[in-house]
Order: C-alpha cells, then sequence, then structure tokens
C-alpha cells in the first residue's frame, strides 16, 4: 500500500513515529519517513526532516535526504521506500552492520564537543527536572514527543 502525500501524518496533532522503531532493521528510518512525508504535506509543525538525527542515517547509508524526499514525493510506501534503498544507498550494508549501527544508535547519549553531557541535560531538564531515568537521544525524544502532545513528563 502506498502512502501518498494526501494521506501524510499530520505531526500538528500527533508525533511522527519512535526513533525506535525499525524498518528494515534500521532505527530512525520510519520517523525520517513521516517527517519527510509530513513535510511535504505542509503538516510537520515543528518537527524538521533531516535533522542533525537524522543525518546519521543519511551518511550510514549514503542516501541523500533530497533522493529520498523524491521518493516520498512519488508517493511509496514503506516497503517500497525500504526496497528503493536496498537498491540505491551508495553505502550496502550487510544486516549484521545495520544491527550493530541500529542498536549502537538505540542506546547513543551525548557523544562528542557538541553534545555534551550538559547539552543534554540541559535538553532533559527542558521537559523535566526529576527524571533521571533518561540516557539516551532516543528516550530525549520519546518524552519530547509525549510532552508536546499533552503528556506528562
Amino acid at each position: 500500500m502506498s502512502t501518498s502525500i494526501n494521506t501524510a501524518p499530520n505531526l500538528t496533532q500527533r508525533p511522527p513515529r519512535s526513533p525506535r522503531v525499525r524498518l528494515g532493521g534500521y532505527v530512525i528510518l520510519p520517523r525520517i519517513l513521516d517527517k519527510g512525508r509530513a513535510d511535504l504535506a505542509g503538516t510537520a509543525g515543528e518537527y524538521k526532516f533531516n535533522n542533525p538525527i537524522d543525518r546519521h542515517w543519511f551518511r550510514f547509508t549514503g542516501i541523500t535526504p533530497e533522493a529520498l524526499k523524491a521518493e516520498l514525493a512519488a508517493g511509496k510506501g514503506d516497503g517500497e521506500i525500504l526496497a528503493w534503498v536496498q537498491e540505491h544507498a551508495p553505502l550496502k550494508r550487510e544486516a549484521w552492520e545495520i544491527q550493530q549501527w541500529s542498536g549502537y544508535h538505540n542506546e547513543r547519549g551525548p557523544d562528542g564537543d557538541v553534545e555534551t553531557l550538559e547539552h543534554f541535560a540541559g535538553r532533559v531538564g527542558g521537559l523535566s527536572k526529576t527524571r533521571e531515568d533518561l540516557k539516551s537521544w532516543f528516550d530525549y525524544l520519546d518524552l519530547d514527543d509525549h510532552v508536546s502532545f499533552g503528556g506528562k513528563a
């Protein structure tokens, strides 16, 4: 089943899929697809396609954001997009590489000069001053999505 721009998720009314949801073994890909479709439909709200977390997936596969967006604009569904990625990704990855990459990103917290622990703590602190269980960027995104649509932190 193809998803057209007309059936794109309205991200002003609900969040995209969790970054933990996988397609073809890739974490973040379903979220990227939701944001790309919503962007094309003008329903992305505050969500950004090709944001810094998305770029990890684009670098890993070698797919460009523009190429992926063109496939989404053609109305392809998730399965069709996955088949296209597997055929056209400049960086062909084995299943074990995708598993390793996804596992790493599922648990990845702040890990560098830009993504300092202080920066991460500040982002989490903007949502909750009491949560001590948030360790990864995916933890943060899931909570941010929840809070953005009226959930309690």
